[in-house]
């Protein structure tokens, strides 16, 4: 039997080319098999673009109303809704299709786990940070007055994932807004923002039943391929996450903390200067047993640069770290994320 217990492994964030979960799975496995500890089941269709279709569904919803028209065409143009005048949004009322989607693919990474002799692969599931749902739903001020709702509803999606899967699938926490909030103040306001994150995102972990896994992905956007935000340096990515795993649950086993380097269609810095950038790793603190996986295989850049990149960081936190890019590969052509895939690949293995 083929197993995933190497020095350097691979991580795959989320979203994979494909037409079907099957075919995502298999396509990622065929690349990636051997490397991988943990898989996700592509986010094929409509889950391709993170939250949308989950905000799409909620136009309808009866407690809910439309206040700003938006078309997604990039970060100026997202919808706003709002809870009805009169209503209360309830977390029981709200839906996010992941325990349904889960159902539907968990049965061919079943198969695939069969084919390639995989049993020990673990399956791993999106979780969108219930702050950053309720941020994209209702906005700022909305979604500091209604997170709650979003945060019943996301620990009622974990435990139906768990129920439809095995006891050791992997819940990854998803949280492009608290870093892109960061990377938007100043350097001396970030580290009371970032406690405050920490708690936040931890608290979710905290109010999961125990023995639940979890990874965190922070992220800094992918919408169509294009960065929420960029960072001068890492210091953000490391202030947020030294937050969240001082606030880190006991019984709930943290396996991994992935930081972007690149960010979308933009590359991880290299050149000229660029270990400035990456210096702030020197003050990452992770837990025993959380590995750390660096988000920066990318399409559009060579290949000797980024083993540059992975030299680096890996000096830098003090171990060989796991490669992943820095987002989900559904927003890329089914030839780019390929690539990634196979770059990823060369990263784990040179």
């Amino acid at each position: 039997m083929t197993t995933a217990d190497t020095s350097r492994a691979a991580h795959l964030v989320g979203s994979l080319p494909g037409a079907t979960a099957a075919e995502a799975m298999a396509t990622a496995l065929d690349v990636l098999g051997p490397h991988l500890r943990s898989i996700p089941d592509g986010e094929t269709g409509e889950r391709r673009n993170w939250v949308i279709s989950i905000v799409e569904s909620l136009r309808d919803h009866p407690d809910l109303e439309l206040v700003r028209q938006g078309h997604w065409t990039d970060y100026d143009d997202l919808p706003r809704l709002r809870v009805r005048p009169g209503h209360r949004l309830y977390g029981a009322n709200l839906d996010f299709g992941h325990v349904a989607a889960v159902r539907d693919s968990y049965p061919a990474l079943e198969e695939l786990r069969t084919q390639h002799g995989r049993p020990d692969l673990a399956f791993q599931s999106g979780v969108p940070g219930d702050f950053d749902l309720a941020m994209f739903t209702l906005g700022p001020v909305g979604a500091l007055t209604n997170r709650r709702p979003f945060t019943e509803a996301t620990l009622t999606e974990i435990r139906g994932v768990a129920a439809a899967t095995r006891p050791d699938t992997v819940f990854q926490i998803e949280v492009p807004v608290e870093l892109v909030l960061l990377t938007k103040l100043p350097p001396r306001a970030r580290p009371a923002a970032a406690a405050r994150f920490g708690a936040v995102i931890a608290g979710l972990a905290q109010a999961s039943p125990a023995g639940t896994r979890f990874g965190l992905h922070l992220c800094l956007g992918d919408m169509n391929n294009r960065p929420f935000g960029t960072m001068g340096d890492v210091s953000p990515l490391v202030l947020l996450s030294n937050a969240v795993t001082r606030r880190w649950p006991d019984g709930r086993p943290l396996e991994y903390v992935h930081a972007p380097f690149a960010a979308a269609d933009q590359p991880a810095p290299v050149g000229a200067g660029h270990e400035a950038y990456y210096a702030p790793l020197r003050d990452l603190r992770l837990p025993s047993g959380t590995r750390f996986v660096a988000g920066f295989a990318h399409e559009s850049q060579d290949l000797a640069d980024q083993l540059r990149i992975r030299t680096l960081v890996d000096e830098l936190v003090g171990r060989p770290v796991d490669v992943a890019a820095a987002c989900g590969l559904g927003r890329r052509s089914v030839e780019d994320g390929r690539r990634v895939l196979e770059r990823t690949a060369e990263l784990v293995t040179a």
